[in-house]
């Protein structure tokens, strides 16, 4: 006949339609707030990162078929990076500051980074 044996799922409990109901207010209710005012603005989210600012590019050069291109040395990976602290919400970077490069995050660093950022969320 074409049939096979079937199992079905097991369900916590039976909704009645007055809970079924209630539910579906709840989620109505939940969407129009989001609709009206989100969360998301208020995230502000921060991270520090050791960036170069020392970028060689090669050079592009023109050339015959089967001859050498102009050669690069490749840069020392290890020199030249200064840290970042950066701080930014769902519309982009709110603020952000390049340390120097004898300079790290320390508690009293970190505070007038706050400090500079809050000024900056209130402009």
């Amino acid at each position: 006949m074409g049939m096979i044996q079937k199992q079905g799922n097991w369900v916590p409990y039976e909704l009645n339609p007055r809970d079924v109901e209630r539910r579906l207010f709840a989620c109505e209710q939940l969407l129009a707030r989001q609709r009206r005012k989100g969360f998301l603005h208020r995230i502000v989210t921060g991270d520090e990162k050791w960036v170069r600012y020392d970028n060689p590019k090669r050079r592009k050069s023109w050339g015959y078929p089967g001859h050498a291109s102009t050669s690069t040395a490749k840069p020392n990976i290890h020199g030249s990076k200064v840290m970042i602290s950066i701080w930014w919400d769902q519309l982009g970077v709110v603020y952000y500051e390049l340390l120097k490069p004898t300079e790290t995050i320390t508690g009293d660093r970190y505070r007038t980074q706050l400090i500079r950022l809050s000024r900056a969320l209130k402009d």
